[in-house]
């Protein structure tokens, strides 16, 4: 049997996704199950549009439910206490600036399973997150990104 991936995240990640799941599973598995109903009673299957975007649908709500178990279920939460105050660490917000004199930024990094860049929340796995973690404020650090290396110094840990 294969080993399952761990999908570390906060609580309010967690209960955030969770919520997400019990609201496809209510809400939203019976919202396609009745397009799929009245998409049936207009007839022949073979051309019907309405049929097959209801089925498509369905089959990535499925997916995401699919997915979502997964999540919850191996979810490893990151408790306040493991975490060291001082070090760059997952569940930290992190403000660094760009050297020699770019603007600052904050960053929380979280798991992949929550991860929201407009919301100013990044991965573990992105380069930012994997250049900054282990690290302690006023040091400086060589980010590699898509546009090529960055050289930042952190400000504040929280």
């Amino acid at each position: 049997m294969a080993i399952e991936k761990v999908f570390p995240m906060t609580k309010q990640g967690k209960e955030k996704l969770e919520q997400e799941l019990e609201h496809l599973k209510s809400v939203k598995r019976k919202e396609v199950v009745e397009r799929i109903k009245i998409a049936r009673s207009f007839g022949d299957l073979s051309e019907n549009s309405e049929y097959d975007s209801a089925k498509e649908e369905q089959a990535f709500v499925e997916g995401r439910i699919t997915t979502l178990e997964n999540m919850v279920r191996n979810a490893k939460i990151i408790e306040e206490d493991e975490m060291n105050s001082d070090t760059v660490s997952l569940g930290k917000s992190v403000t660094f600036v760009e050297l020699p004199d770019g603007d600052e930024e904050t960053y929380t990094i979280v798991g992949s399973a929550e991860a929201d860049p407009f919301e100013g929340k990044i991965s573990n796995d992105s380069p930012i997150a994997k250049s900054l973690i282990g690290r302690k404020v006023d040091e400086e650090v060589t980010v590699q990104t898509p546009g090529g290396d960055m050289l930042v110094r952190i400000v504040t840990i929280k």
